[in-house]
């Protein structure tokens, strides 16, 4: 990349898919909270999201429009406690702490205060205590802490994307041609992905990517194929002309 231009990808996954449904990009230098307002607001939707997008005038926004949010509250956070929550003996017991919470939100020369709910959580599987903080008021405490934890499935779509795309190097060194790679990098994802839900047959999705990189020039029926490797999958002239997509 090249010097000064070096940028940062921001991505929105719907909980029950396994690709971005809206990918943004920025330079590093700026700030990650700027992505918050390309997002929209409606009350059926909940946005879940690392810390290092708190921003304040955001869950005002959120708040304003019915918008659901949850997130980590930052170290240095500055807010004052307003009421402590009965924890009820159904609600998990790594929940410790069910707090509201009061924070200032300063927008241009106008102050304004924002009630949340500050939810602090022990992860016994990772043994480490975390501290959410949401506007969701109606659900349970332990629900507060299952719903962040969906986060870590775009975590999971970084980690394929690393492990079976070339995106270490690039084939261009301008804004404009590693935008393209990213952009078929994530194309591909998803016809694969397409794919892998389509078959019956089990295949892991590495698999898949590697025999679509061997065989790319190659004339296969691959639906045919993945679904039955054992048969003769090589495809004569005569069965098509041409190739449809499935």
């Amino acid at each position: 990349m090249e010097k000064g231009k070096v940028r940062s990808m921001h991505s929105v996954i719907n909980a029950d898919e396994t690709v971005p449904n809206l990918v943004w990009f920025s330079p590093a230098a700026t700030h990650d909270h700027n992505f918050m307002e390309k997002l929209k607001c409606d009350d059926n939707s909940i946005y879940v999201f690392d810390k290092g997008y708190n921003d304040y005038k955001a869950f005002k926004n959120f708040t304003d429009h019915s918008t659901g949010f949850v997130t980590r509250i930052k170290n240095n956070a500055d807010y004052q406690e307003i009421e402590a929550l009965e924890i009820e003996d159904h609600i998990h017991s790594g929940v410790l702490q069910d707090d509201i919470i009061e924070i200032v939100v300063k927008e241009k020369d106008n102050e304004t205060t924002l009630k949340l709910r500050k939810v602090r959580f022990y992860d016994r599987e990772n043994k480490r205590e975390f501290e959410f903080l949401t506007n969701l008021f109606d659900l349970w405490a332990d629900l507060i802490a299952a719903l962040y934890k969906i986060r870590w499935q775009i975590e999971t779509l970084f980690k394929q994307l690393k492990q079976n795309f070339p995106l270490k190097y690039f084939l261009g060194d301008n804004e404009n041609a590693i935008k393209i790679q990213i952009y078929c990098v994530l194309i591909v994802n998803l016809l694969i992905t397409v794919i892998k839900k389509k078959l019956k047959r089990s295949w892991a999705f590495s698999n898949l990517v590697s025999f679509c990189k061997i065989h790319l020039f190659n004339y296969i029926n691959l639906i045919r194929f993945l679904e039955n490797p054992e048969k003769d999958w090589i495809i004569t002239k005569t069965e098509s002309e041409q190739l449809s997509y499935f």
